[in-house]
């Protein structure tokens, strides 16, 4: 075990530093410190040495410089069981340091407040906290560290247990637990001051830090462990503020992240069904009831005990139509809750009521696998590129467009994106009437799709996110009555299928971009 003789104690954050030292003087411990920390043990009458006095090198650079000093390294680092580290600490006056208190200046606090300027987040990089903690870790046979002001009431409790001194377990545990502190604070700088490359390429490496925010109930099923993890230093691309209902699963998350996807599509008044992170129904409309109403009626029978995604704030004629259309519902996501509409929706207990708002947006999107990290630029929203649409879209059948038309395959062709592969959904009246996602076969996803809609499909808009393979797409498609098709092109059989579109006087434009959603 290590008797505790001598310690260095320098600090940022001050939280229980003096009650800590008055514990090791009464021990009989020899302390050293620095600058406002020893400011602090002087007037809370704790004996202190300042780190001066003990080098024989003054504080100076504004405390840039202080407690870089070989006398100090020296007597973190000698090993006590080597004759030549003993014997070259005797020769130049080195002296062991058998504990270090330090933590670090709060980069991440100053930097994640708000602006801040990059003089002013640089003065908060420490160098010579790090650089104590890891030369203690190091030596952590020797040695003992505190990095944490949460370990300090264990480490007194077993100081006192064992009449000054610290095991062998202790002192690992506490050296670990320094590497992976100075390992987080400098991913948080490293990706402070690194840009986001304007051309949105890939980086090299990706350095990301993640600290547990909540712990859940459970996972997906309930033997499955789960928690909620938020990016320290620029926290979460998402914001999510619970006002209502019992707490929130992680098939809720989800499906929660996904209807936000999906609105966050229109600039229209919109609004979505989400169930299993698949959406049942779309739709956009001159009012947000008139949307919901519309989102609902795609698909009613799916939509009962789903996820609603608004896009604009919740008001009470919005909240009214929920209540009328579904008897039970999991979660309702907006941006806001008007007041008499949060008045409305609380009275139903088991319903919960979040707010959402994009804090920043992902420059790319991650997906952790079991093959390590896969990462790809975000297939952002598609409102702002009407234009492109138009100008990109090219018509390839006999018949073409109307100039509504045009408007409805766009509705559709953004609706499609954010259905699960493959997919397919029928509009009409720019709200979804049948949607077929996730099928293992494109024709499937054609037929799941028109027997959802039903008699809706006659005169209905088709969007398929990827190419279709073969003209049996269409024939399907023409058998059920839909008037329009947007899609992106590019199959070996294309002709093929534009034939097919031709015979069935079935107009269909191509975009020459494919949205895949795995």
């Amino acid at each position: 075990m290590l008797k505790i003789k001598r310690a260095i104690i320098s600090v940022s954050n001050k939280d229980g530093i003096v009650d800590l030292a008055k514990e090791l003087s009464s021990f009989g411990v020899e302390i050293i410190s620095t600058g406002g920390t020893l400011a602090l043990l002087e007037k809370n009458k704790v004996k202190a040495l300042p780190i001066s006095s003990y080098t024989g090198f003054p504080e100076m650079l504004d405390g840039r410089v202080k407690t870089l000093h070989p006398k100090l390294h020296g007597g973190l680092l000698y090993r006590r069981d080597k004759k030549t580290h003993v014997g070259e600490a005797k020769k130049h006056g080195i002296l062991p340091i058998d504990l270090v208190v330090v933590n670090l200046y709060p980069f991440e606090q100053v930097t994640s407040a708000g602006k801040v300027s990059l003089e002013c987040a640089v003065e908060e990089i420490d160098i010579g906290g790090p650089t104590m903690l890891r030369s203690a870790a190091k030596n952590f046979k020797s040695v003992a560290v505190l990095a944490d002001p949460a370990d300090y009431a264990s480490f007194l409790e077993e100081l006192k247990k064992n009449k000054g001194k610290i095991s062998e377990q202790t002192l690992y545990r506490l050296a670990c637990k320094v590497f992976q502190l100075t390992s987080q604070y400098d991913t948080v700088i490293a990706r402070y001051l690194t840009p986001v490359p304007e051309d949105q390429a890939l980086p090299d490496t990706v350095q990301a830090l993640f600290r547990k925010s909540e712990d859940l109930r459970y996972g997906e099923n309930p033997h499955q462990k789960a928690a909620l993890y938020r990016e320290a230093g620029k926290g979460p691309a998402l914001s999510l503020k619970k006002r209502h209902g019992k707490e929130l699963s992680y098939n809720n998350l989800v499906d929660i992240e996904s209807a936000w996807d999906v609105v966050e599509e229109f600039d229209q008044p919109a609004a979505c069904v989400i169930k299993h992170n698949t959406p049942c129904g779309i739709a956009v409309a001159a009012s947000l009831d008139e949307a919901v109403s519309g989102a609902i009626d795609c698909d009613p029978e799916a939509s009962f005990g789903g996820i609603i995604g608004l896009n604009r704030a919740c008001d009470f004629k919005t909240a009214e139509t929920i209540f009328n259309k579904l008897g039970f519902l999991e979660v309702i996501a907006a941006p806001l809750f008007q007041k008499k509409a949060l008045d409305l929706l609380t009275t139903r207990k088991n319903l919960r009521l979040v707010e959402l708002a994009n804090e920043r947006k992902w420059p790319h999107a991650y997906r952790l696998t079991k093959l390590g990290l896969l990462v790809q630029d975000a297939d952002g929203p598609l409102k702002a590129k009407w234009g492109e649409f138009q100008s990109k879209a090219r018509c390839v059948t006999q018949g073409e467009p109307t100039a509504d038309e045009w408007k409805e395959l766009f509705f559709a062709w953004r609706a499609v994106k954010v259905v699960k592969s493959n997919g397919i959904v029928l509009t009409k009246g720019m709200r979804t009437v049948g949607i077929g996602a996730g099928q293992m076969s494109r024709v499937d996803a054609v037929r799941i799709a028109c027997t959802k809609a039903g008699e809706k499909t006659r005169g209905s808009y088709l969007a398929s996110d990827g190419f279709f393979p073969m003209a049996d797409n269409i024939e399907v498609a023409a058998s059920y009555g839909v008037r329009a098709i947007v899609q992106p092109g590019g199959s070996i059989r294309d002709q093929d299928v534009i034939d097919a579109a031709n015979r069935h006087k079935i107009v269909m434009i191509t975009t020459g971009m494919r949205h895949f959603r795995h």
